[in-house]
Order: C-alpha cells, then structure tokens, then sequence
C-alpha cells in the first residue's frame, strides 16, 4: 500500500473562480453575491479586478484609496482608506480571475470566468461589506446594492475604455 497525497480543494472540487466564490460566501452570513455578464473577454477583465493599487479602488463604492503592500505568489496584503476617512489592513489571496480580502472589519471577493453562454463574454461575480467582529458575518445593509454598482461600474470602464 502506498500513501497518495491528497488533492487539493478547491482544485480538486473543478470549481471556477466564480462558482469558488458563491461557495466562500456561502459560509459568511450576510454575504449576497452579484453576479453580471459582461460584454469582454476574461483577459481583459481579470487585469481590472486584480490591480489593487488601481483599478480595484475605482470600481469599490466607498473606496477613496486602496494600496498594495506585499505580494508573496499569491498572498497579498493592502491598506485601504475609504471615503470617510476609515482605514483597513487587509490580507488576502489573488489569482487569475480571484480575489479575496479581508480584514478585521471589511470583506472584499471578485471573482471572473469565461461565459458558459456566450463566447467572448465573461461571468462576474463581486460580495463584500463591512464585516461583523469576532464573526463570519457582513451586515447585511446595503451589500447588494453595493456588488450592483461595483459591477455596473467594472462594465463601465470596459465598455467606454
């Protein structure tokens, strides 16, 4: 008998980055995640939502500032100021197509695919908000509204360059 290492999830699970994302929020209660088709290619979306010290803080409605302060591989670390003058140290993963930060009070996940639908398009997929301490919880005011507008405003910058 030999060992056999075991795959690992969520690799192992096949799922995409958005499908990996519905399931992360799955386990946060008051996470709604938005989904929206958007009329360009993956390679042209997955830049935008993975440059944290640019476009990233752009497309977050509250977001005044947000600034890259490690990278190791996938590991990343940022600063974030909102428009309201509070700050956020966040901590987090970024992958083609995947994002996900957190910090003590705040939650950030974006997630993109190619669509399974329509060629040349991509599925997007945004959940955040101001998280509830010591608990896997966001409150649940306004994180719709606020995954519509992040979305609206990505398929903006793509549509209009």
């Amino acid at each position: 008998m030999t060992d056999t290492p075991l795959p690992q999830w969520p690799a192992a699970a096949g799922l995409d980055p958005v499908r990996r994302l519905h399931a992360l929020a799955a386990g946060v209660r008051g996470a709604r995640v938005t989904t929206r088709e958007i009329a360009a290619r993956c390679a042209e979306v997955e830049p935008l939502i993975s440059d944290i010290g640019g476009e990233l803080a752009l497309l977050v409605p509250d977001m005044r500032r947000l600034t890259l302060t490690r990278s190791d591989g996938d590991r990343v670390e940022a600063v974030a100021r909102s428009r309201f003058g509070m700050h956020a140290r966040f901590h987090g993963v970024r992958r083609p197509g995947w994002l996900w930060l957190q910090s003590h009070f705040v939650l950030i996940g974006i997630a993109a695919t190619p669509s399974a639908t329509t060629p040349g398009h991509t599925l997007v997929a945004f959940t955040g908000g101001v998280r509830v301490p010591g608990r896997a919880a966001l409150v649940p005011v306004g994180v719709g509204r606020a995954g519509r507008r992040v979305l609206e405003r990505l398929d903006a910058r793509l549509t209009t360059g």
